[in-house]
């Protein structure tokens, strides 16, 4: 097997995570840390490029790793216009696109993740991909609809992870993607619940808007209330996104989110802990019924992964919910730089065909 030597990239919020795989093999994996006061002087989120650039070719050069031995870079794809999973080789109209920020859904490190592969592979005159972006939109036409037009829903979700996880599943059940109906959850500090449909993603809650609470967002919530709350004038814009995206959930219930110490006070008696867990794993269940009705009650297999994956009282607790629709696989985790990787090999391989990002 001919080896592929290939660099991931992962920018956060407060980190760049960098990996270096021989074809799938990890030879080292690096979880930069920014600290707040190296991120307080770049304006925008596009500023902070050439300083996370500059970070990883540091990396790279501090582990002995030659740039011109490098078979391809991949980054993280962003919050770009609406595309097609799959992976997309970086050109100049994602770059300018990127730079312009008129299609981007959102201001969000993972847009550097593009810009920083193709710095780099640049350099080693290799190509440059991206792979399922957050972006990723197969939903089918029924689902757009909200009930409003002018709030149409929108289709963001964990889609490299969630995809990666439905590769795995298909390798386990013996059948190929595009020839099984999935159920996947994603349960991280956001919850995103897909139907997968033969490989297409036809439908996903957006975990910033709709779906169960999880551990810091409030998922969907009573709308008029919503509506009281926010010309209530006790809260400005800024208070309420917070609140309902960093301060919702578990955590506006139980001030601490972290389900294991949350676990621990549930054991140690506390009833108001116990039951706010309850209902968490009660509305991703009953979201992952919906999907299953998307899918027309043909559901071959519901695959749960995420952070919250690790936890087996969650795992135990949904497979008692959701058991009646058929095998449920666990996957626990978010392997972004593996996914990315992955996606890479798949192209390079011609397991799939590179996608033009238009």
């Amino acid at each position: 097997m001919e080896r592929k030597l290939i660099l991931a990239i992962n920018p956060g919020g407060t980190s760049t995570k960098a990996g270096l795989y021989a074809n799938d093999e990890l030879i080292f994996e690096e979880n930069i840390h920014h600290d707040p006061s190296d991120l307080e002087p770049f304006q925008t989120t596009f500023d902070q490029m050439d300083f996370r650039r500059d970070i990883v070719l540091g990396v790279l050069k501090e582990k002995g790793c030659r740039l011109e031995d490098l078979s391809a870079v991949v980054g993280r794809g962003g919050t770009f216009k609406p595309l097609a999973s799959g992976t997309y080789r970086v050109n100049t109209k994602l770059l300018d696109d990127i730079k312009d920020g008129s299609t981007l859904q959102a201001d969000h490190p993972s847009n550097l993740g593009a810009l920083i592969a193709w710095a780099i592979a640049e350099k080693a005159s290799v190509p440059a991909y991206f792979v399922d972006p957050v972006c990723v939109d197969e939903m089918i036409d029924e689902a757009r609809l909200s009930g409003h037009p002018l709030l149409p829903r929108v289709s963001l979700s964990h889609a490299l992870n969630i995809r990666m996880v439905a590769y795995k599943a298909s390798e386990k059940l013996g059948k190929p993607m595009n020839k099984l109906n999935m159920v996947v959850m994603h349960l991280g500090s956001g919850v995103s619940v897909n139907a997968l449909r033969r490989g297409k993603m036809i439908d996903t809650n957006n975990a910033n808007d709709d779906g169960p609470f999880s551990s810091t967002r409030t998922g969907g919530l009573p709308m008029t209330g919503l509506m009281k709350l926010c010309f209530s004038g006790k809260h400005s814009a800024g208070e309420l996104k917070k609140m309902l995206l960093k301060k919702g959930g578990v955590f506006a219930y139980l001030q601490e989110e972290h389900v294991g110490r949350i676990r621990k006070r549930v054991e140690a008696g506390d009833e108001k802990a116990d039951l706010v867990l309850r209902a968490m794993v009660y509305q991703m269940a009953k979201e992952a019924g919906a999907m299953a009705s998307a899918l027309r009650g043909e559901v071959d297999a519901v695959v749960i992964t995420g952070g919250m994956a690790y936890n087996f009282w969650v795992t135990d607790l949904l497979t008692q919910y959701l058991s009646y629709l058929g095998k449920i696989l666990v996957f626990p985790g978010e392997a972004e730089l593996e996914a990315l990787v992955r996606g890479v090999l798949r192209v390079m391989d011609k397991i799939e065909e590179e996608r033009e990002y238009k």
